[in-house]
């Protein structure tokens, strides 16, 4: 292996007296130092130290490449730091790293906390709803905030979803002279001068979070009633069978709520639906769950609006399902893609039954019925009894 010319070095928020002699020794051999100005003033880089550009970009040090340049991240750097987004355009002999104790392995020591049963956040740029899937009974988290008025925000966010009662440990200046420690509540957080960089420790209260299994309540998601219903939900997800990391295309998606339920479950989606009412329903979904960098809608006459769009593992047709549609997706849909479409019409109950026919997979009839008052007593009324299409192309 050629030797690297990016070195990444984790620090701690203390000096560099501390850090190890290889470090140090990159440090002193480096002709380009980026690093945030607590980490140059830290190293004292004199007209060596780059501070990062606001917005953050990797451009200037990929601008160095060849040259000696070290990159200073706090703890680990590939533990929500500079690391991945550095390397995803390097080859693996262009750089080195030499990491420090995250601050999440910090926190966690000082708390008595076992990492395993802990999620960690980076929460300097994305919003606090990106932690509303990982809210649970008696779970911790550990979330890296962006500055001091941030543990406040998180306080008034988790009382907004009923966890006034969670444990909050504001974590100021870990691994350096200045730690400290303080631990309130999100309902009585009254906490003033706040240093940076902060981190906060959540420890959550009972009954609290989303059901992990598929199929949540309707009345979870915005939408003015066209919504795959609860339990044909879940049958449908089960179906389209989510995996991490993979895209889905959700076809007439009304609320989106099969979109967001696959998201959930740690894939990407795309949602395509015609009206802008919905659509608007669909964006508040997207914010409300923190599924922005997950999610996405777009807005217009599916035929038109599919193609172009990343490449999709499975796709799920809920509205609009028509011949030339079908027709659209076999053309250009890569095989093993899993294709599961349902239908309440006549119309496309026989589509469906005639592709299946042709084509094959698994054509499931769905009738459900919900008591409801009966004059004085109960009687079951039914739903309109849904024909589900799914097949592996």
């Amino acid at each position: 292996m050629a030797d690297p010319w990016l070195t990444l070095i984790g620090m701690a928020d203390d000096n560099a007296v501390n850090l190890s002699p290889a470090s140090r020794a990159a440090i002193e051999a480096a002709e380009v130092i980026f690093g945030g100005p607590r980490h140059l003033e830290l190293v004292d880089t004199g007209t060596r130290g780059q501070p990062w550009p606001i917005p953050f970009s990797v451009d200037p040090v990929l601008a160095l490449k060849g040259k000696p340049v070290v990159a200073l991240t706090s703890g680990d750097p590939f533990w929500f730091g500079a690391g991945s987004s550095l390397s995803a355009h390097l080859a693996p002999d262009e750089w080195t790293v030499l990491p420090s104790p995250s601050t999440f392995q910090l926190i966690a020591g000082q708390l008595g906390w076992r990492m395993e049963d802990i999620t960690c956040h980076g929460l300097h740029a994305a919003p606090f709803a990106q932690l509303r899937r990982f809210l649970s009974p008696q779970g911790r988290m550990i979330c890296l905030v962006r500055d001091q008025h941030a543990p406040k925000m998180l306080a008034k966010w988790l009382m907004d979803q009923g966890a006034g009662a969670a444990a909050l440990h504001i974590c100021e200046c870990m691994g350096g002279p200045n730690q400290r420690i303080r631990q309130t509540t999100a309902r009585a957080f009254d906490l003033s001068d706040i240093k940076s960089p902060v981190a906060v420790a959540v420890d959550l209260p009972n009954d609290i979070g989303l059901p992990r299994a598929s199929g949540l309540p309707d009345e979870t998601f915005a939408h003015d009633g066209q919504i795959t219903k609860r339990p044909v939900r879940a049958l449908t997800l089960s179906a389209l069978a989510p995996r991490p990391r993979e895209t889905l295309w959700d076809i007439g998606a009304g609320s989106g709520s099969i979109s967001v339920e696959w998201c959930l479950a740690g894939g990407h989606a795309t949602a395509f639906e015609v009206r802008s009412d919905r659509v608007a329903n669909i964006t508040r979904n997207i914010a409300d769950f923190g599924l922005s960098h997950q999610m996405q809608v777009v807005e217009g006459a599916s035929l038109e609006t599919i193609r172009n769009q990343p490449v999709p593992d499975a796709v799920f047709v809920g509205g609009g399902g028509n011949a030339a549609l079908f027709d659209l997706l076999f053309r250009i849909l890569p095989k093993g893609t899993r294709l599961v479409a349902n239908g309440v019409t006549l119309e496309t109950e026989t589509l469906l039954a005639t592709l299946h026919a042709i084509h094959g997979g698994d054509l499931l009839r769905i009738e459900l019925a919900q008591s409801q008052p009966l004059g004085t007593l109960r009687g079951w009324q039914p739903s309109r009894p849904v024909v589900q299409w799914s097949v592996r192309l």
